[in-house]
C-alpha cells in the first residue's frame, strides 16, 4: 500500500475584527462567532439541550462515553460549554470525546481574548489555551482532565478531513457560519459525511432554520424537526439519525470486537513507546501491568541525553508526513508539563540544506506547510537564529527543539493504575482461556487480557508477531562537554546528523547509522565520525567546542539500537493470526481489488507498538493514543487511512498481493 500524495489541508488563521461591545467577527464572512445577545444561553439551548444531553451526560456509567463531532470550532465556546456541562453531571469515570474541525483556528492571542468574555468558562478556558500549541494542519489530539475529555481538532476543509475520520459520533453540533455567508459548510456532501458517522439514533442540533439545510440533512438519513429558538432567533433545527449505519469496510482493518470487561494490560517494554501505551490506557480507567527487562525504563534507545523533535517531511501529503505532523503537535503539547530549560527546550530546530536536492526539497516543503511549522532562511538569517556561523541555512522549525527522552518516559510511567515491574524479562507469551500470559522460563510475570508489545525489534522472538519485518539499526551519540563559547548555540542544528544546545554542561552530538553491528560497546570510530558530522555541521561550533583537540577515545555516549520497518512507518494496531489470515484472504493473491466478507482471524487482544525508527518522540506518544482508541472503540486520532497505513496487516497484504499473477495485479487494498 503505497502512498498516495494528497493535497495537504490548506489553513491560515482567522482574521477578526472586534465590535464595540468586544465580540469578535469574521472578517472574511462577515458573520459573528456566536450572538451578540447571550452566546451561553444560544450554545446551550441550541447544541446541548437539543441533544439531551444533561440527561445523556448523567446517564453514562463507569468507563462509558460519549462522542461529540462538530462543523466549526471558531472559539471553541461550544466544546466548553458541552466539557463544562460533563463536569457537572457525569460520574468520574465517564469520558467524553469531541471531534470538531476548523479550517480557519483562531491565533493564540485572539482566542485569549474573545474566551475572556466568559468569566464562568474561564477554568476550562485556561486549560484549552495551556494546549493550544502547535496546531498544525491535519488531526490534532488534545487531552484534558488527566484524559477524561479529549479534543480531536480537524485542521482543515471539513470536506477534506470529514472523510478521513474514524469514528461513531454520538450527538452533532452543526454549527459554522450562516449558510447564506459560508455555504461550503451545509453541502449534501457534508451531510453525507456526518451520516457516515452516526449511528442509529445519534443526534443534531443546529441553529439554522433553513428550509434547504433541514431538507438536505433528511435527505442524508436525518430526521429534522424545526423547534424553538432563543431571543430573535424564532426557530432552530434539531433531529435524530434514522438511516443505515455503514459498515466496517475492509475487514482487514475493522476494528477487532471487544470484550474485555475487566480491563486488564500487560505492555511489555517501557522505552517510550511502552510508557505512552500505559500512559493513554491508564488515563481511561485501564489497570497496566508495565514489563521492563532492565533495572529502570528507558534504558535502550529512549534513553539519551537529548532527543530532537526532528520532523522529516514530505510535501505530497504521505501517510507518514502526516502521521510526523499530528505526532509532534501531540508531543510538543505533552512537554508543556515538563521543566523547561532542564527537561526540554523549544529553542527550535535548523535543517540544514548542504546541497541543491535538499534546496529543491526544502523549498517545496515550505510553500507546502504554514510558516508557524517551518519557515525556509538563507544562510545570514540561519546563522542569526542559531547563534553560530553556518554553512548554509535551511528549514527552520520554531516549535521544535530537544527533550529528555527518560524524563518524558517517567511522567508517563509514573501513574496510580500502572505497576512497573523491573527485571522482568518476557521471553514467551501463551494463551490461557481469555488472557495472555508472559512467562521467563517458568516463571509466570504478568497476565492480562490485553498485551501491548512494544520492545521495539525484541518482539520478533513471539512466534504471533516474528514475521513483522522489523529492523535493528546501531546508533551511537557522544556527550561534548560545554565550554563558554558553545552557549551561543541557540537551537538544534542538523545535516547528517544533529547536535543540541547544552544540556548540564553537555552537548549531545549525534548519530551514527550502523546497519550490520550487534555490538553495543562504545567505540571511538563513531565518536570520530560524529565530529566529522559537527564539522560538517558548523566549523565554528567545532572550534568553539575545541573540536579538532577533543581525542574521540576519550569521549563519553552512548549506543543502542533504532527499530524500524521497510516503509518507515511504524507498526501500530492490532495483530492477527498470519497463517489464517493468508488463508482467509486468499483470493486477493488473484484479485487485488476483492474485498472478502470474512471476518479477520484476529489475536484476540494482542497489540504491538514498535518500529519508531528514528522518529519515536513524535510517532510514538501519539501512537499509545492509537493503541487506546483501537481499544476503546474511540474516535481515532489520526486519518483513517494514516492508521491503517500504520497497521500490522499491511505486510501480510503485501505478501499476498506480491504472490499474485501480474497480469491480475491492478491495486493495493
Amino acid at each position: 500500500m503505497p502512498d498516495t500524495p494528497l493535497d495537504l489541508p490548506a489553513t491560515q488563521p482567522a482574521q477578526l475584527d472586534w465590535d464595540a461591545e468586544g465580540q469578535p467577527l469574521s472578517r472574511l464572512f462577515g458573520d459573528v462567532y456566536f450572538s451578540n445577545q447571550n452566546g451561553l444561553a444560544e450554545t446551550r439551548h441550541v447544541f446541548l439541550a437539543n441533544n439531551e444531553l444533561p440527561a445523556r451526560f448523567s446517564a453514562l456509567g463507569e468507563g462509558e462515553q460519549l462522542a461529540i463531532g462538530e462543523t466549526g470550532f471558531g472559539t471553541g465556546l461550544n466544546f466548553l460549554c458541552a466539557w463544562q456541562l460533563f463536569e457537572q453531571q457525569a460520574c468520574p469515570g465517564a469520558r467524553l470525546h469531541f471531534v470538531s474541525v476548523e479550517k480557519y483556528p483562531l491565533t493564540y492571542s485572539d482566542l485569549q481574548r474573545a474566551l475572556a468574555l466568559w468569566p464562568e468558562l474561564a477554568p476550562f478556558a485556561h486549560e484549552l489555551l495551556v494546549q493550544y500549541v502547535a496546531l498544525h494542519p491535519g488531526f490534532q489530539r488534545l487531552i484534558f482532565a488527566g484524559g477524561r475529555v479529549i479534543l480531536t481538532l480537524l485542521v482543515g476543509d471539513a470536506l477534506e478531513l470529514l472523510p478521513q475520520l474514524d469514528a461513531r459520533i454520538d450527538a452533532w453540533f452543526l454549527d459554522g457560519f450562516a449558510p447564506a455567508k459560508n455555504p461550503q459548510m451545509w453541502t449534501p456532501e457534508l451531510f453525507v459525511e456526518l451520516a457516515r458517522l452516526s449511528v442509529p439514533g445519534t443526534s443534531i442540533g443546529t441553529f439554522t432554520s433553513t428550509g434547504y439545510v433541514r431538507r438536505r440533512l433528511n435527505d442524508a438519513g436525518f430526521k429534522m424537526q424545526r423547534v424553538p429558538g432563543l431571543g430573535s432567533k424564532w426557530e432552530v433545527l434539531k433531529g435524530q439519525f434514522v438511516g443505515t449505519a455503514v459498515g466496517a469496510g475492509k475487514p482487514w482493518f475493522a476494528r477487532p470486537a471487544q470484550c474485555h470487561s475487566q480491563r486488564q494490560a500487560l505492555v511489555i517494554g517501557a522505552g517510550l513507546a511502552g510508557c505512552a501505551t500505559a500512559a493513554s490506557l491508564a488515563a481511561r480507567g485501564w489497570r497496566v501491568t508495565l514489563l521492563e527487562r532492565h533495572a529502570n525504563i528507558a534504558e535502550e534507545a529512549s534513553g539519551n541525553p537529548q532527543g530532537v523533535l526532528y520532523l522529516k517531511l514530505s510535501a505530497h501529503g504521505t501517510a507518514l508526513s502526516r502521521l510526523i505532523v499530528s505526532g509532534f503537535g501531540y508531543t510538543r503539547r505533552l512537554l508543556e508539563r515538563l521543566h523547561k530549560g532542564r527537561d526540554w527546550d523549544n529553542c527550535g530546530v535548523l535543517q540544514l540544506a548542504l546541497d541543491a536536492k535538499e534546496v529543491q526539497r526544502q523549498a517545496q516543503l515550505a510553500a507546502a506547510f504554514p510558516g508557524d511549522l517551518l519557515v525556509n532562511l538563507d544562510r545570514a538569517s540561519a546563522a542569526a537564529k542559531a547563534g553560530i556561523q553556518l554553512p548554509a541555512g535551511g528549514l527552520f522549525y520554531p516549535q521544535a527543539g530537544w527533550v529528555h527522552p527518560p524524563t518524558l518516559c517517567r511522567l508517563l510511567a509514573e501513574q496510580p493504575s500502572i505497576r512497573l515491574q523491573l527485571h522482568q524479562e518476557a521471553l514467551e507469551l501463551r494463551r490461557d482461556g481469555q488472557a495472555w500470559q508472559a512467562w521467563n522460563g517458568e516463571q509466570l510475570l504478568a497476565s492480562a487480557a490485553v498485551v501491548v508489545l512494544a520492545g521495539a525489534a525484541e518482539i520478533k522472538r513471539f512466534p504471533c508477531s516474528a514475521e513483522l519485518p522489523l529492523k535493528r539499526i546501531r546508533g551511537q551519540i557522544s556527550r561534548v562537554p560545554a565550554t563558554a563559547q558553545s552557549s551561543a548555540l541557540r537551537s538544534v542544528v542538523c545535516a547528517s546528523g544533529y547536535i543540541a544546545p547544552a544540556r548540564l554542561g553537555e552537548h549531545t552530538l549525534g548519530a551514527s547509522f550502523d546497519f550490520s553491528s550487534d555490538d553495543l560497546t562504545l567505540n571511538s570510530a563513531d565518536h570520530a565520525d560524529n565530529l566529522a558530522l559537527l564539522e560538517e555541521i558548523s566549523h565554528d561550533l567545532a572550534e568553539r567546542l575545541n573540536g579538532p583537540r577533543l581525542d574521540p577515545a576519550q569521549l563519553e555516549g552512548r549506543a543502542a539500537f533504532r527499530c524500524t520497518s521497510p516503509d518507515y512507518l511504524p507498526i501500530v494496531g492490532p495483530l492477527a493470526d498470519r497463517p489464517a489470515f493468508l488463508e482467509a484472504y486468499a483470493v486477493l493473491a488473484k484479485d487485488a481489488r476483492q474485498v472478502p466478507d470474512v471476518p479477520c482471524p484476529w489475536l484476540d487482544g494482542l497489540y504491538i507498538n514498535s518500529g519508531h525508527g528514528s522518529r519515536g518522540l513524535i510517532t510514538a506518544p501519539l501512537s499509545g493514543e492509537l493503541i487506546a482508541a483501537w481499544l476503546d472503540a474511540e474516535p481515532l486520532p489520526v486519518p483513517r487511512d494514516v492508521a491503517e497505513a500504520c497497521h500490522p496487516n499491511r505486510f501480510a497484504l503485501r505478501t499476498l498481493i506480491r504472490n499474485s499473477n501480474p497480469g491480475n495485479r491492478t491495486t493495493t487494498p
